[in-house]
């Protein structure tokens, strides 16, 4: 890995963790569904589709790969506080919610995904 990769890497999650920081500005989570972070998963799910594939049609160089999807996305999806969620979820005995958090996160971010990748290629 080249100094340039890691900065791309550093300068997207940067950008990532900002749009990240704004999800959180526009939704508030009281007692009960964390919407922010399903709201960010689900978005990012989406955004890695239609980035992957655009940058695979494009036969982009791999430092926008460096910088978009590990860089961007990965500092905007929020997997790790979707897991505390849901132990928290888990031990605070709310199980119906947290199963149906797992499960629309889950679902959710694979159609996602998969919009994303069958956007691009229906364009292309």
């Amino acid at each position: 890995m080249t100094a340039m990769y890691w900065l791309a890497v550093a300068l997207g999650g940067a950008v990532g963790a900002m749009g990240r920081a704004g999800i959180a500005a526009l939704l508030t989570t009281g007692a009960g569904f964390p919407w922010q972070t399903f709201v960010a998963n689900v978005i990012g799910s989406v955004a890695i589709g239609l980035i992957w594939a655009a940058l695979e049609r494009a036969d982009a160089p791999p430092l926008w790969g460096a910088f978009l999807i590990t860089g961007v996305l990965g500092g905007f999806t929020t997997f790790s506080a979707f897991s505390l969620e849901t132990l928290l979820l888990f031990e605070q005995s709310a199980w119906q919610t947290a199963i149906w958090y797992v499960a629309l996160s889950v679902l959710g971010c694979v159609v996602g995904a998969g919009l994303g990748v069958g956007l691009i290629r229906t364009l292309g």
